[in-house]
């Protein structure tokens, strides 16, 4: 006995949500992570040519996250603060240093 098609009818629905370009461009934190290893004076460095600080800010940075284990270093969209981690950690990899940032999102 052949099989018969069941009598079904399939029917989708899809719901587009458009998100405003200001919940897009939410800022997140970068915080950037003590290490034993990297000079104090490559992390001035890279807070100044990375993330746009100048000497007396990225100095007070390096110590924070020094003393502290953590510092805050800017509030950025997500996409651009992702950006700027990655070449962060890439001009410290090429270097050879485990320099460290994550993101966090702002409240």
């Amino acid at each position: 006995m052949p099989l018969q098609e069941p009598d079904v009818d399939i029917t989708t629905t899809t719901t587009y949500r458009v998100i405003p370009d200001e919940e897009l461009e939410k800022p997140y934190r970068v915080i950037i992570e003590n290490d034993d290893v990297t000079p104090m004076e490559f992390v001035i460095m890279v807070l100044q040519s990375i993330f746009g600080l100048d000497m007396e800010r990225a100095v007070t940075i390096m110590l924070q996250a020094h003393y502290e284990g953590q510092a805050y270093v800017v509030s950025l969209p997500f996409e651009e603060a992702q950006q700027r981690v990655y070449e962060a950690h890439s001009m410290a990899r090429e270097a050879g240093y485990p320099l460290s940032f994550h993101l966090e999102p702002e409240d």
